[in-house]
Order: structure tokens, then sequence, then C-alpha cells
């Protein structure tokens, strides 16, 4: 194996994936802008990385504590479950990372019967016991979303012809301006660029939302006394922008974070705060993953009005927090026609009752809670755990369906600087959950994951509408790359 150092592995939290249906006005024929204008949004968009300081890190998460506290007061919980440590491989309090003990609760709640007890056997039964599998998830583990989000209004700031990635490209520069009219002391703006392939002028490209960005985000060193935990690659990782665009197929960069901040001390703002007045969300409120699926939604309407993009072949992919996010998307906005899901672990395609990797004491940690609805901090209090929820994650997955689904991740490493790898994330626990949702492909007449048996390291499994594989390397999207392009053009059809 080869690892190249890649950037300082902290917390990841520029992705998303989306729903709900609102009104969508375009504005603006995008004219080609010049250099000087380019090289200004560039620089803006830059800032918009700026890495807290120390005193702002300190008050963000003092903010983000007090919020948790409010909740758990709401719920009359008064002692929660520890987080497990991710890097200490083997000492008490870290997470584990020994299959034998992964499966502490082998019996997954059932996919196909209905809370009734009836088994589900038809597409018209599964479209009723998929409405009873939402409910559940909205109530405990994700949220639900408001009656009333304002309407996203988008117009084209700029075009620009350019060498993306030494491939020649149109990128359309964008902003959502979400309608705060009923409370314009928060505001919500969504920018994104819009790149497709030059050679597809004329014709309607698919586009992946998250694919790549104009504005790759540079990670700051360690700080002094800190550990250097450091992402194991390829020693030449594919570009996907390159990959992509060479493919035929566009991307959308974006940063979720403008829809809705990465923690629990911006609930009150952010499109969450901006529904509710300011105030403090409800148990049953969407949390942070939902937020950003919304936004990624808001982008896709937008997309279906792009005359370079296919409307009908836009996918959304998301890594880490980000493929969690873009989970949600796909289960939740139809009009997704394929998602890459990497590394989405624990609250995403990872079990709940796995213990492998993430916990849910870490799920309802100060600086994760926020990503879900406040109900599902019940989970992780003292005495209680995965094993009571009505739900698990192979019952979201199999929302997506019969939808084109890539679920990726990497491996266990024991090697001190690279420990532990993509661990964390725990690929077998995804793919056993890709393996309990399949049913629900096969009863809509097709198949899902196609086989119960975890494969080698480095298969591609590819054979029905689930895609899998898991790479040898860490934290990173970069090495499936390749893979879900060939997915996708299995599953969407010639480019």
């Amino acid at each position: 194996m080869i690892f190249r150092t890649s950037s300082y592995l902290i917390g990841m939290s520029l992705m998303a994936a989306g729903a709900a249906t609102l009104a969508i006005g375009v504005k603006g024929c995008g004219t080609k802008a010049a250099p000087a204008k380019a090289a200004e949004r560039a620089s803006a968009q830059t800032t918009e990385f700026r890495m807290p300081t120390p005193a702002e890190r300190a008050a963000i998460t003092a903010a983000s504590a007090a919020e948790r506290d409010r909740e758990l007061k709401l719920l009359g919980i008064t002692a929660m479950q520890p987080p497990a440590t991710a890097y200490d491989i083997g000492k008490p309090g870290n997470a584990n990372y020994d299959e034998a003990k992964a499966n502490p609760h082998p019996k997954l709640p059932a996919l196909l019967v209905m809370n009734d007890g009836r088994k589900v056997k038809t597409p018209a039964e599964w479209a009723e016991r998929r409405k009873e599998i939402e409910a559940q998830f909205d109530e405990d583990v994700y949220g639900k979303y408001p009656a009333h989000i304002p309407a996203v209004t988008w117009k084209v700031d700029g075009l620009e012809e350019m060498a993306v990635a030494g491939v020649p490209a149109i990128v359309k520069h964008i902003t959502g301006h979400v309608d705060n009219s009923s409370d314009p002391a928060i505001t919500v703006d969504i920018h994104a660029d819009v790149v497709t392939p030059a050679s597809t002028r004329g014709k309607k490209a698919p586009v992946i939302i998250g694919g790549a960005t104009l504005h790759p985000f540079h990670f700051p060193a360690p700080r002094p006394g800190q550990a250097a935990h450091r992402i194991a690659m390829p020693e030449n990782p594919p570009d996907a922008a390159k990959l992509l665009l060479e493919a035929g197929w566009g991307f959308v960069g974006r940063t979720s974070t403008e829809v809705q901040a990465d923690n629990g001390a911006g609930l009150d703002k952010g499109i969450i705060g901006l529904v509710n007045h300011g105030q403090p969300r409800s148990l049953d409120d969407w949390g942070v993953l939902r937020a950003w699926a919304w936004g990624d939604s808001r982008i896709l309407d937008y997309l279906q009005t792009d005359p370079d993009v296919d409307g009908s072949k836009v996918g959304v992919m998301g890594h880490s927090r980000g493929g969690k996010a873009a989970l949600v998307a796909m289960a939740d906005d139809p009009r997704f026609a394929i998602g890459y899901i990497s590394s989405s672990g624990a609250g995403g395609a990872d079990l709940f009752r796995r213990n492998y990797g993430e916990q849910i004491g870490n799920l309802c940690g100060v600086s994760e809670f926020h990503w879900f609805a406040g109900n599902f901090l019940r989970y992780g209090a003292v005495g209680h755990s995965a094993n009571e929820m009505p739900v698990d994650s192979h019952e979201f997955i199999a929302l997506v369906a019969p939808r084109p689904l890539f679920i990726s991740g990497g491996a266990l490493i024991t090697d001190p600087e690279y420990a532990p790898g993509d661990a964390w994330q725990d690929a077998q626990g995804m793919f056993m959950a890709a393996a309990a949702a399949s049913p629900a492909w096969k009863v809509l007449g097709f198949e899902g994951l196609g086989t119960t048996v975890f494969p080698p390291m480095g298969t591609l499994i590819d054979s029905g509408r689930i895609g899998f594989r898991q790479h040898q390397y860490g934290h990173t999207p970069a090495p499936n790359w390749p893979y879900f392009l060939q997915f996708a053009e299995k599953q969407l059809g010639e480019k």
C-alpha cells in the first residue's frame, strides 16, 4: 500500500443533499465574466472557509453545549453516554475495531413488515410501508421538515469558459436567495458553481452535486501539542473534477454550511433559524443533515432549468458527514437520479446497532447532536441504546429504491500515523445495511446489492442497483471515483 500524506484530518463540514418542494425563480442570462471579476469571486469564496480562532471555537462549543443541555432538559435526560475516541486503538474508551465484537444487537427491525404486522409483497404495499418508515425517521432521527419553508430565487452571477483540472469547461456562478421577508434579520444565500464540459456544449450533460469544487478547502497545520492524524491516500489519487469532465459529466461545487452552520450554536440561524424566526427548535424539528439536504434540493431546482444540464440525470455526492446528508437527499428527493455515498458511517449508511467505529455517544455529543432531531438524544442517554430505536439505517437506505446508489468506504489501518484509517466509518456495517435494504429493490422488480457476503478489499459490487466498494486507504472518496463512474455509466446509460 502506498500512502501519501493528505490534509490534516479534522471535522469535515462542507457537504450536503436535498428535499421539499419550493418555488424557484431564475434570473440573469449569465455573461462571460472578466478575469478580474472571476479572481475577486474566487478570493471571496476562499475567505468563506476561514477557520475560527480558538476563542471563536470555544464560544461555539459553549453555545452548542447550552443548546444540547436545553434539549436534554426538555427530554428529562440527566446523563449521556460518553463518546468513544477514534485513534487510540485497543485503549480504554476507544472505539471497537474488532469484528467479533461488532454485532451486539444482530436482530434488525423488519423492513417489509408493516406496523400492523402485514407483510409487504407488492409495490403498492411498499409505498404504504415506505410512508411508515419515513414517519419514524422524521420523528426519531433526522427531524421533520417544516410545513412552510421560504422560496429560493436563483440568479446567474456570471459565466466563464476556463480549464478545470486541465479540461475545457463552462462555469456558471449562481446564487440562490432564500426569501427572508418574514425575518429580515436572518439571511440565507446559497452560492454554487455549475461546471459542465465544453465538449457537451449544446447538449445536456449529467451533473453531480458535490462531485468536486473550484475552491478546495485546505486544512491548517495542527496546533502545538495536537496530534497530526493523517489520511492514507494513493500516491496519485484520482482527480474527481478531471474524471467527471472527461467522462462528459458536470459537477456543482457548493458550501453547505451557508445553508446551515455545522454546530448546535447556529440552530437559531441559517434556514432552521429563519423558519423558526430565530427561536429554538422543537424536539422533532429537522437537524442540520436535513437542512443541508434541503439546500441541495434547491440547487437541483436550478439545475432543472439550466439548458446545459440533463435534469433527469442529476446525482448527489457526499463524503463523511456530507455522505450522511447526501443519503438524506437521495431518500427525501426522488428527483435525484443517483447517489455516491462515501464513508457516511454512523447516522448515514452504517447500522446504528453496530458496535464498530463511531457510536451513538458520539452522534449525541456536543459536536454532532445538531445533525439530528432533538428526539434522537434519547438513544444516547445512559441506560439506553440504539437497540431501542424503532428503525435502523437499512430502512432509510431502502427509501432510495428503486434508484441506483453507490456506497463506499476505506479500510482499517493500524499504522499509528494513519490510524484508524477509515474504520471509524465501518465499511462492513454499511455493506450489511445495504444488503438488508435490498429486499425493497426486489419488491419493485430490481436487484439491490445482489449479495450478502462481504467482499474482499477492492472488489466492486455492481450487479444490481446498489453498488459497493471498499478501498484500501483512509478517510477519502478519491480512490472510488473511477468505480462510481463505472457504476453510473451502467445504471444511467451512455452519456
